[in-house]
């Protein structure tokens, strides 16, 4: 779930941006303020993953207050003035929205928050962290490394079979691939990736696993053969 707020000196600006984000699944707002002070207030108080940050605002603009800050969330502008946008990208923002904002605008932004949110937690969990998050049924599903069995790639979907359950997510196994540290995971067959602490046996061109109580036999392909195998190898008593 992606917890926002939103900071605009405008009140119907507020209840439009508050509208748009009760219509919408996998994003809770956390915060309404309506300027800096209670923006910064709301960031030391509320762990905030998005920040719908207006520029004109009284006291300190959007931009001076983004400018603060040591860390910030995410941020995406809401302003009627587009002469600061190349100021606002070159800040990282994810997006900028020039009101009057369409609910199909904003939800365009609020996927491409999501996407970043991902990215950022992928790339965390390549720095030692023990799990990661995907996008599946309209919201980000925390995936812990060690509940993993193994990935099977459909096309542009790939399913993350689990200890209890499976996850569903639009993307594909090279993208996926890359996100898993390869210390624990590897690509086995042009549609598998294995948990390595998972195998139970290697028989022929076959991993087995156990999936269920039952035994699940996933297949080796041909190019990555020698590769498991010098796993194996390195690993083997």
């Amino acid at each position: 779930m992606i917890k926002a707020i939103i900071v605009d000196d405008e009140p119907l600006a507020l209840d439009v941006l508050e509208t748009y984000i009760e219509q919408m699944p996998g994003i809770e707002l956390v915060a309404r303020c309506e300027n800096a002070f209670e923006a910064n207030t709301a960031l030391q108080t509320q762990d905030v993953d998005l920040m719908f940050l207006d520029i004109q605002m009284p006291q300190m603009t959007g931009l001076e207050f983004l400018k603060s800050l040591e860390k910030s969330p995410s941020v995406i502008f809401t302003t009627a003035y587009s002469e600061y946008a190349v100021e606002g990208f070159d800040l990282n923002i994810v997006d900028y929205l020039l009101k009057p904002i369409s609910l199909e605008r904003f939800m365009k932004a609020v996927n491409k928050a999501s996407e970043k949110l991902v990215t950022t937690n992928d790339q965390a969990s390549s720095d030692g962290e023990e799990f990661f998050f995907v996008k599946a049924d309209k919201k980000l599903v925390k995936i812990n490394f060690n509940e993993i069995l193994y990935i099977e790639g459909l096309k542009d979907y790939v399913i993350i079979k689990k200890d209890v359950g499976r996850v569903i997510t639009l993307q594909t196994m090279k993208s996926l691939e890359a996100k898993l540290p390869s210390s624990r995971f590897m690509r086995i067959h042009r549609s598998y990736i294995i948990n390595l602490n998972q195998i139970k046996a290697i028989v022929g061109n076959m991993v087995e696993v156990i999936e269920k109580g039952q035994t699940k036999h996933i297949p080796i392909g041909k190019n990555y053969r020698e590769g498991l195998l010098e796993v194996i190898n390195e690993n083997r008593l």
